[in-house]
């Protein structure tokens, strides 16, 4: 970007990270070199990586943490809403900001769902702690959002809202060739946020079964 932008352009520990999250994304941590990450990166000394980060396992725990900053914050902010905006619209706008959110970076959930599979095998201790308060901020979110729904059920709740965002873009070239169309399309992600917004209705609406608002389901008594 120009300066007459008034930003300032990326520094050369953000091309890293930028090269680095797409890498990883892609082919996980140990099917990616840091000779790679440093050529995407538009360095010609690979040695200047670590001028920047101590090391690859350094590198990579920096690319997840900058991915998931971002969500905590959306839901640190939410929560200092949650005194005038309570219940499913409060709870309900936290999760369109997340969708918002992951749509704008869209190799993220693909990146943290390699580090649930194939990467915590290599990191056995980094991908749980770096990944652990994603799941404990959720929690947290929904027990003081008095969303109704059991306290016995919110982890389920909170795992159907992470595969609900996440899950599309994570998992989008299986579903392309099982549904065709182009999941990444500004089309597609409209339709997906849509659907989002009409899901949390009903995920945050009503729990024990009941439909929101009162609502019989289709074909029930």
């Amino acid at each position: 970007m120009s300066p007459s932008t008034g930003a300032a352009p990326p520094t050369t520990r953000d091309l890293l990270l930028d090269a680095a999250g797409r890498r990883f994304a892609e082919r996980g941590f140990a099917g990616v070199s840091v000779r790679e990450i440093a050529a995407d990166a538009g360095l010609k000394n690979q040695a200047s990586i670590y001028h920047h980060f101590r090391n690859k396992q350094a590198l990579y725990e920096a690319v997840l943490q900058r991915g998931i900053e971002p969500i905590l914050a959306l839901m640190a902010a939410g929560a200092s809403e949650r005194g005038r905006r309570r219940g499913r619209d409060g709870a309900g706008e936290i999760v369109e900001r997340v969708f918002d959110y992951v749509a704008a970076h869209p190799h993220l959930p693909r990146l943290i769902q390699r580090a649930a599979t194939d990467d915590r095998r290599h990191l056995p201790s980094s991908v749980p702690r770096l990944l652990r308060p994603l799941y404990v901020e959720g929690l947290r979110a929904l027990a003081d959002a008095d969303v109704p729904w059991p306290a016995t059920e919110l982890p389920h709740l909170a795992a159907a809202l992470y595969l609900l965002l996440f899950g599309p873009f994570a998992n989008a070239p299986l579903l392309e060739s099982i549904a065709g169309g182009d999941g990444g399309s500004p089309a597609a992600i409209a339709r997906q946020r849509r659907f989002v917004r009409a899901a949390i209705e009903r995920l945050l609406g009503g729990g024990n079964g009941k439909p929101p608002h009162g609502r019989r389901p289709r074909g029930g008594q």
